[in-house]
């Protein structure tokens, strides 16, 4: 696993939203779909808010990889399924977006079942 330079992680705390894709078996790249991103402890998560049902979510899960973009530029990532830091996440959501009712859905089992770690490819 590649660990991400500290000025990514910065920029990526701050960043408000990201966009995500996963690329299809020929290498294309999916279109990036914008949706919200946590660090915690030096790692990125992603979750879907509609669960296993997102569209962005099931696109990633086909292919070997994706891309992450916060400024512009996508970068190469490799998404894995990670539980391990689900209530450091959970906490990580309402401190970066607050306690509403769309923070509250990141948080819903069907969401935390689609918990990802993002990282570099």
């Amino acid at each position: 696993m590649s660990t991400w330079n500290p000025d990514d992680l910065s920029a990526l705390e701050r960043a408000r939203e990201v966009r995500v894709a996963g690329r299809r078996a020929d290498g294309t790249l999916r279109p990036l779909v914008t949706i919200w991103d946590v660090v915690v402890d030096g790692a990125v998560y992603v979750r879907s808010a509609r669960g296993a049902e997102g569209g962005w979510y099931r696109g990633v899960l086909a292919g070997t990889g994706g891309a992450l973009e916060w400024d512009g530029t996508p970068r190469d990532v490799v998404y894995a399924s990670d539980s391990s830091a689900d209530e450091a996440v959970d906490a990580a959501y309402f401190a970066k977006y607050g306690d509403t009712s769309s923070s509250r859905t990141m948080i819903a089992p069907g969401a935390v079942a689609t918990t990802l770690r993002v990282d570099p490819a």
